[in-house]
């Protein structure tokens, strides 16, 4: 007899919304501050002989000084993009073609953001070579493993703050000290974690840090890169041409609503890790995984539990086709393991890496929480997992197997 199923929760809108590592609603806070720039206060941050000019390039230094402040830089050390994939390839592209002389190789690690990634196969058509770090089964890189690919011809380290698939953390501080020993610069793409980590570039040797509204609960289509100015200054080679805008880093005119936005969404994320919000998040993150452990078996939990972002829950449902465990909880905003391409399905390359087998990693399902989710939502969901779960799994000859204590590695099976 099965256990019995938790019961659902009364009164929660439908669909639930747990893909916030996807992106985040817009704080209405953030909607309130960017709206007077929309129509009201419409002039151009560089025109500078008009009140329209002024205004609008007052509070794009006052977004600046928003962005710096809630990761310890000099707001002159602030380059507005238009998200994080352009400041990631800002970073890898701008340091690459200044540095070149100095050598032509990058290390950065397997389970990047694409952005990262296709940067780097970009660079490595123009006669750069790569180093891509390994992961273990907790998704972390080795330490031992960056110090040994250093070169002399090293000029940039790559690593992301947490993954955007798994949450899974980077030893962060201990990797800028070596960049730094080596005189290496070190890029970090902080997008997942700038809600949810207390970062400052100062105590962990970050030379550039990529920035995205969006995922902070601020407007899609706005980033920045923070470009340390220090001692050396850190030097970028812009990818736009145009009118020099953002010193020469940048060019393109600067859409002030957004950054307007951006820097609202920084403040709220700044405060809102002094306040201790993190730990509601936690508390419903860890609500569901709790409900999961306590209602069904064969679970297993995607990347490193204590070296891990508050929101993010990453589990793979044995004996669970994954797609039709997506049709059977689409009431639920949450994302699969799996990418759909033109061709094949493909398990996620970062599940891969870890080393999870092909067929957990078609079945895992990322479920990212915010700053707007509530425990009656936790609750719902859970109800439609295990009641979804437990009926797929019915339905599974494998699952069956497994229960009557049979091996299925040390089945043959045979093709017909």
């Amino acid at each position: 007899m099965s256990p019995k199923s938790p019961a659902p929760a009364d009164g929660v809108r439908l669909p639930i919304y747990f893909d916030n590592n996807a992106t985040t609603p817009c704080d209405p806070k953030v909607v309130e501050a960017m709206l007077p720039w929309l129509f009201q206060n419409f002039g151009n941050p560089a025109s500078r002989t008009h009140s329209f000019g002024w205004a609008a390039n007052e509070a794009v230094e006052l977004a600046r000084e928003q962005v710096a402040t809630l990761i310890g830089a000099s707001p002159k050390e602030i380059v507005f993009t238009s998200g994080a994939t352009e400041s990631d390839n800002l970073a890898i592209k701008g340091v690459a073609r200044h540095y070149a002389r100095k050598g032509k190789h990058i290390i950065t690690v397997a389970t990047e953001h694409k952005a990262i990634l296709d940067s780097c196969h970009a660079l490595e058509r123009d006669g750069w070579e790569v180093t891509y770090l390994g992961v273990n089964a907790e998704g972390l890189i080795s330490l031992d493993e960056l110090k040994a690919a250093f070169r002399d011809e090293t000029v940039l380290v790559s690593v992301m703050y947490a993954n955007n698939e798994i949450g899974v953390v980077q030893p962060i501080k201990a990797i800028g000290a070596m960049c730094k020993e080596r005189g290496v610069l070190f890029h970090c793409d902080a997008v997942q974690a700038l809600a949810y980590e207390k970062i400052d570039v100062r105590e962990l040797n970050i030379d550039l840090l990529s920035i995205s509204a969006h995922k902070m609960y601020g407007p899609k289509g706005i980033g920045a890169l923070f470009v340390r100015r220090g001692r050396p200054r850190v030097r970028v080679q812009s990818m736009i041409d145009g009118g020099g805008h953002e010193r020469g880093m940048r060019s393109g005119t600067l859409a002030t609503h957004q950054i307007v936005g951006l820097g609202k969404a920084a403040e709220l994320a700044r405060l809102s890790i002094e306040s201790g919000e993190v730990n509601k998040i936690r508390a419903l993150r860890d609500r569901l995984w709790v409900g999961l452990q306590e209602n069904l078996d064969e679970l297993i939990l995607n990347g490193s539990w204590e070296h891990r972002l508050a929101n993010n829950l990453n589990v793979s449902f044995a004996y669970v086709e994954g797609e039709a465990m997506m049709m059977g909880i689409k009431q639920i905003a949450c994302s699969s393991g799996s990418a759909c391409t033109s061709a094949s399905l493909e398990p996620s390359y970062v599940l891969r890496a870890m080393g999870v087998e092909v067929e957990l990693a078609h079945t895992s399902i990322r479920f990212g929480f915010g700053r707007f989710n509530t425990e009656a939502e936790v609750d719902e969901a859970l109800a439609l997992i295990v009641e979804k779960v437990r009926f797929l799994r019915e339905m599974s000859p494998l699952y069956e197997m497994v229960k009557e204590g049979i091996d299925l590695k040390s089945i043959q099976w045979e093709a017909h």
